[in-house]
């Protein structure tokens, strides 16, 4: 009989007690140590179970091949063939590993580039977003009598932020303090000197102002200029609309140089800074964004800055043209350096809730005066950023605030009127009060020189300035002809050959003396 696992007969035969199977002794002992059963069956076997069989010597007869010399050299020719074969598989295998090695190698490496080529990528995204959104981590150090807060929403990761969470200003350095200094006692001194400019726009010349011309510069699907300024130099006219698009305007060609698309609510405030070649815009969407005139002429986002968490609604530049401050509905304003975009400081008065709702510097710069949706007029200490005098006694929201050139009149317009204040003894000394109670005033400004003062409500009056205690001459009153009757904004041309008007309908409007305009209406 042959064993049950080798096929072969025994030299050593055992027999299993439980199965009957015949197995060769070694082969069955190994495999009961290795796992403990019948190889044939699966039942538990151990080696108590296994029985030796008697049996005589056993003579394996010699194979019919190695009977003779042919077939023992046909067993060999046979087994050397088998080797061959198998020499030759293996040789193919080791081919086919080397060439999937080589590709798997290929691989790698090119994976490696690609991840090399994308790290390097996300780091020049995050590059250009840093300085695209202004995250310039910095030391903060904290102005004496300052509230510093933070309210932006930046990325956390590019800011500084203190223990309590809030964004870490630098402060309003020494040097920028020096910087705003020399600036005011520069322009202090010569309005000691300043004289009313011969070429200023005579009052009867005023008197005969008409319209001239209607430029349609905003979406029809939205109208509304909320807000204007003008560079004089260049005759150049930025506008804030309602369509969330801010203009820049050629007065003299009648020509839009650049809109002005980003924002994604209206504009609420738009100023020229750096001899007309960026304007700084604020928007209902809380950002405030700077743009950069380009060599085509068209104007270019440079700055976009989130650090309101509420709208923006006024925009003033400093006289230096290197800083600004913006004013918002959360009750915060902040000063920025023009060229980086850098907020320097955010300020917030700890005893009001009110929002702002309107912002300008005084001329000399080391004064800041807003107006919030309180009624309150407030006046801030620039360098110290403390409030230094609170005006009351408007009704509803303060929506526009201008200071003279004199220096001493600061004029300011809420739902029942304009108010005069003088700075020298901060009290009220006029009131104008030219509409009913249900028309509020939208806008107020005084000319260049100091010697007009133009309001806007329902239509748009201009008074001619005088001191504190003489009376202020009503010179001339423009009808609002958008039909609206909201005259949103206002602002007189240089020497005050023209007066700009915006208005709840997309056009801009200029009031001059018919004649000397070369315009065509």
């Amino acid at each position: 009989m042959n064993c049950s696992i080798s096929g072969e007969v025994p030299e050593d035969p055992v027999v299993s007690k439980k199965s009957g199977l015949l197995f060769e002794k070694r082969l069955i002992e190994r495999h009961i140590s290795d796992y403990g059963k019948c190889p044939i069956t699966g039942e538990p076997l151990t080696a108590d179970d296994i029985i030796p069989v008697k049996t005589g010597k056993i003579v394996k007869p010699r194979p019919v091949q190695a009977a003779s010399i042919p077939g023992m050299l046909g067993m060999f020719q046979i087994e050397w063939d088998g080797l061959m074969l198998s020499n030759f598989a293996l040789e193919q295998q080791l081919h086919t590993a080397r060439q999937e090695l080589s590709h798997a190698l290929y691989q790698h490496d090119a994976a490696c580039r690609v991840i090399a080529r994308l790290k390097k990528e996300r780091d020049e995204a995050r590059g250009l977003l840093a300085q695209a959104e202004r995250q310039i981590p910095m030391a903060a150090t904290t102005a004496v009598g300052t509230t510093t807060v933070s309210n932006g929403k930046r990325a956390a990761e590019d800011e500084d932020t203190g223990p309590d969470g809030k964004k870490i200003r630098p402060g309003i350095s020494h040097s920028v303090i020096e910087t705003l200094t020399e600036c005011n006692a520069g322009l202090s001194q010569q309005r000691k000197k300043r004289q009313i400019p011969a070429t200023l726009a005579p009052v009867d010349a005023l008197v005969r102002y008409t319209q001239l011309n209607s430029f349609p510069l905003h979406k029809t699907n939205k109208p509304g200029i909320l807000s204007l300024d003008i560079h004089y130099a260049k005759d150049i006219i930025a506008t804030g609309g309602v369509d969330s698009n801010a203009v820049v305007f050629d007065r003299p060609s009648g020509q839009i140089i650049s809109t002005l698309s980003g924002h994604s609510k209206r504009v609420t405030s738009v100023k020229f800074a750096a001899e007309g070649e960026l304007v700084v815009s604020g928007s209902a969407d809380k950002t405030v964004r700077v743009w950069q005139s380009s060599e085509n002429g068209n104007y270019d986002c440079r700055h976009v800055l989130k650090d309101h968490t509420a709208e923006v609604q006024a925009v003033t530049v400093h006289a230096t043209n290197n800083y600004f401050v913006t004013a918002s509905l959360d009750s915060t304003w902040c000063f920025y350096d023009l060229a980086s975009g850098l907020c320097l400081t955010q300020v917030a008065d700890a005893s009001e809730s009110e929002g702002y709702t309107s912002a300008a510097f005084h001329p000399d710069g080391l004064i800041l005066g807003t107006g919030t949706s309180g009624s309150l007029v407030k006046i801030w200490d620039v360098k110290s950023q403390a409030n230094v005098a609170k005006f009351d006694g408007h009704v509803g929201s303060v929506t526009a605030i201008s200071f003279s050139e004199n220096g001493y009149f600061l004029a300011t317009a809420a739902h029942d009127g304009v108010k005069l204040w003088d700075l020298r003894k901060l009290k009220n000394f006029r009131t104008f009060a030219p509409y009913d109670e249900n028309t509020p005033t939208q806008s107020v400004e005084f000319d260049h020189s100091g010697s007009y003062l133009a309001l806007g409500g329902s239509d748009i009056r201009v008074y001619q300035v005088a001191s504190v205690k003489a009376d202020w001459n009503h010179i001339k009153t423009f009808p609002d002809l958008s039909g609206t009757g909201k005259a949103t904004c206002l602002k007189f041309g240089p020497d005050a050959t023209y007066i700009a008007v915006g208005s709840m309908d997309r056009n801009l409007r200029i009031f001059g003396l018919p004649g000397e305009d070369q315009m065509e209406g």
